[in-house]
């Protein structure tokens, strides 16, 4: 019965194609800043509507986020699928959110189209502006993801699937210092530099980056440094990303980084702000259980998995936060036959391009297919929570 269904959302993905890579096309050629993403949040809602999910678009407060449900619900779990669709400014579609929504979207069309042969519930969430605005974590806060039982989503990479990776969690700072403007030739001396004060608080932060641990990461630029030669900067500001695989630590860091301006603030006599921007994002928890089941599926459809080798930097994303709620796996699919960077054009060809489409349509299919696997498999539910609740244990205990 299993394998039957398997055979009939596979092929409701290679019947239904040219539709998966129109809406992708139309997302690509329609690249949308985090929370404005106005194009794809209404095709991905019309297409759900057409195929008769009850689908919200504007749900946590949020216009372009969407809840949609399968109207077949019956008892068992409740899985969700999640899309992305931001664009990152200057190069649109450098991380491949195309390829993620419209593969949220296809396995969620092939489910719905044999989920009157299967239990539970399936829900579709559309989740806002994961480049820096956190959608996901206002859908949490929500309540959205309060009765799922499983989180699932995938996101393109370079050439390798990967299975199990992890993310840092990471925290947005705004460093800004007020000073005091005078003639830089003819009366410097009455002026307080809120530039110098700027590029000591870099250089220190350059220093600390010495003594911090492997898998940590402290980024930043100078947002605002002054507005002409002959005038000191009475103004300067910058805003810096701290990275790091435990979240304790991360906090730890922001602290020393507040020091570094800290000190800056007192050797120039420029006024500090420090401010947390944006949202929070929470390190991965990692599902294994559930990641097996999606390696097992990629597997029957001829693809290998692999794990992150050892070292390999990890970036961040709003998912973290939902795998601490609800069990979830953000599986990686390699969409180029050559290496190439994340947030790049060549990534944005990769994701618009034909190896690209094809790789998303085979993981459309895995990840329907493990979706089955948790609809119809209830030892599989009880030991993914299983493993859930004891990574919760340990990350309590360490807050």
């Amino acid at each position: 019965m299993v394998s039957k269904l398997k055979e009939k959302v596979s092929s409701f993905i290679d019947g239904n194609k040219e539709l998966l890579l129109a809406v992708s096309k139309e997302i690509f050629d329609n690249p949308e800043l985090g929370f404005e993403e106005f194009i794809a949040s209404k095709l991905l809602a019309k297409k759900l509507q057409e195929a008769g999910f009850e689908t919200k678009l504007g749900v946590a407060d949020l216009e372009t986020a969407i809840h949609a449900i399968h109207p077949d619900i019956n008892d068992g779990p409740v899985v969700a699928i999640l899309a992305e669709y931001d664009a990152l400014p200057g190069m649109g579609h450098g991380c491949g959110h195309n390829l993620i929504a419209t593969t949220a979207l296809g396995a969620s069309l092939a489910l719905g189209s044999i989920k009157m042969d299967l239990p539970g519930k399936l829900v579709f969430m559309g989740t806002p502006a994961e480049e820096g605005g956190g959608g996901k974590i206002f859908m949490i806060k929500a309540g959205l993801f309060d009765e799922v039982d499983a989180v699932m989503m995938f996101h393109p990479s370079a050439t390798k699937n990967y299975v199990g990776r992890g993310g840092l969690a990471v925290k947005e700072i705004k460093i800004e210092f007020f000073g005091k403007t005078a003639h830089a030739s003819a009366e410097p001396e009455k002026g307080i530099n809120a530039l110098d004060a700027i590029i000591q608080t870099y250089n220190g932060i350059s220093t600390l980056r010495q003594h911090i641990t492997s898998d940590a990461r402290i980024h930043g630029i100078i947002t605002n440094g002054g507005v002409k030669p002959n005038i000191v900067p009475d103004y300067a500001s910058a805003e810096f990303y701290v990275r790091a695989q435990d979240d304790n630590y991360c906090e730890e860091l922001v602290n020393k980084v507040e020091k570094c301006a800290k000190g800056a603030a007192l050797s120039s006599g420029a006024k500090l702000v420090f401010s947390r921007i944006g949202h929070a994002y929470m390190s991965r928890n990692v599902n294994k259980t559930l990641g097996a089941a999606f390696s097992k599926n990629m597997n029957a459809i001829g693809e290998e998995t692999h794990t992150v080798p050892h070292g390999k930097g990890l970036g961040s994303s709003d998912i973290g936060n939902v795998s601490h709620v609800v069990p979830t796996i953000h599986p990686y699919m390699g969409i180029s036959k050559v290496e190439i960077n994340g947030h790049s054009t060549d990534f944005a060809k990769a994701a618009s391009s034909e190896y690209g489409n094809e790789q998303m349509l085979k993981i459309t299919k895995a990840l329907a297919m493990t979706a089955i696997d948790v609809f119809t498999n209830p030892e599989l539910v009880r030991e993914m929570k299983e493993e859930f609740a004891e990574s919760k244990k340990k990350h309590n205990n360490r807050v």
